[in-house]
């Protein structure tokens, strides 16, 4: 699989890759199959058993891999130098040949943070004087702000999710009587319709006191006439993924307090959204959206941060929550979704994703917020 990226734009992010491990001291970043390696060399896989990593230091990068994925990382991928094992080597023994060949014995490496265990300990046994740290020391700066062929992809993502949000908030009363699991089935179905690239995540439809639960996904729980529902869902374009949240009442009417609350929860999230430019602490978007529904009664339903950041993956820094003082810079790319909950009954969450921008914000959702169907 590769990322929807060119190879002038990975041998720019490998340069600025290079010149930080250079700057920071650092002899190596390792990475295995992951968001990593795809920003850097432009080839995503699933993780398996067999050792598959990307070398990058400060001088040049290569690949050891399985030979079945020659051909493969050839045509995906700008890294030119790549070492093979077969079946029935040792492929730690090759890790250790490149690691003499590039000085890498007794140095510091950085490896990828989620690199399974069985991994990191061939590395460490491959270089048993090597020290050891976490690959985000250098990745993370370099893939916080989004260039522009990243925000086209996203762009690309949420218009598709709107697209769907609207088509799925239409069905009015014809979703009433579907599971939880259904309507997701069909939601997922239109994602890919309407040109998606399978979905960001496993799709949340959360109906009735179900959606009072923030990571419920689906279930076999029927969808009636009146029950609030939590529809949390995103395609990717470009190997970028989309993430929206509405709560609609799809038919008949929704319990008492329920108009109340969705008018706090849109109060809270419009606010956090206006609040959004560069200059800004991170934590002070959690801080707006926390204020308006703490003053509306629901501070204490409120129970997770209002934001992650989204990328290659779909959560990843910048966090908005309390106690991240990093200041919001141009290209910057999070959502704002705060929620209420209110266990046994509904709950109700908007979200939206949202670019900083040089002079303020850009909301990449555009779909009705409001938590009638259309």
């Amino acid at each position: 699989m590769t990322t929807d990226q060119s190879d002038d734009v990975v041998q720019r992010r490998l340069e600025r890759a290079r010149d930080r491990l250079s700057e920071r001291g650092i002899d190596a970043l390792v990475c295995f199959p992951s968001s990593n390696m795809g920003y850097l060399a432009g080839f995503e896989e699933e993780p398996m058993e067999r050792h598959l990593f990307l070398f990058v230091t400060p001088e040049t990068e290569l690949f050891v891999a399985p030979e079945m994925y020659d051909d493969q990382l050839r045509d995906a991928s700008p890294v030119t130098d790549i070492r093979t094992w077969s079946d029935g080597d040792d492929p730690v023994a090759l890790v250790e040949r490149v690691g003499d060949e590039l000085g890498l014995s007794g140095g510091r490496l950085l490896v990828d943070d989620r690199m399974w265990a069985l991994f990191t300990q061939d590395l460490r046994t491959a270089f048993p004087e090597a020290s050891f740290g976490l690959a985000s020391e250098v990745t993370e700066e370099l893939r916080l702000r989004k260039d522009e062929a990243e925000l086209e992809a996203l762009r690309e993502a949420a218009e598709i999710s709107d697209t769907v949000s609207e088509e799925i908030r239409a069905l009015g009363a014809e979703a009433i009587g579907m599971t939880e699991n259904e309507l997701a089935a069909e939601i997922e179905e239109r994602l890919a319709d309407a040109g998606g690239e399978g979905v960001s995540f496993e799709t949340v439809v959360g109906s009735g006191p179900n959606g009072a639960r923030p990571h419920h996904r689906s279930g076999d729980r029927t969808i009636e006439a009146g029950d609030p529902v939590v529809l949390d869902f995103g395609t990717r374009a470009g190997g970028y993924p989309g993430d929206q949240t509405r709560t609609v009442v799809f038919d008949g009417e929704p319990p008492a307090a329920f108009e109340e609350v969705h008018d706090a929860v849109l109060e809270a999230h419009n606010a956090a959204v206006e609040a959004v430019e560069p200059g800004v602490p991170a934590e002070e978007i959690d801080r707006v959206a926390r204020d308006v529904l703490e003053e509306r009664g629901y501070g204490d339903e409120f129970i997770h941060r209002t934001g992650h950041g989204v990328g290659l993956d779909v959560h990843e820094p910048p966090y908005i929550t309390a106690g991240n003082d990093r200041e919001l810079e141009p290209g910057m790319v999070f959502s704002v979704e705060p929620g209420v909950y209110l266990e046994g009954e509904f709950g109700v969450r908007i979200e939206d994703l949202v670019v900083v921008t040089e002079d303020g914000h850009e909301r990449l959702n555009d779909s009705p917020r409001t938590w009638r169907p259309l």
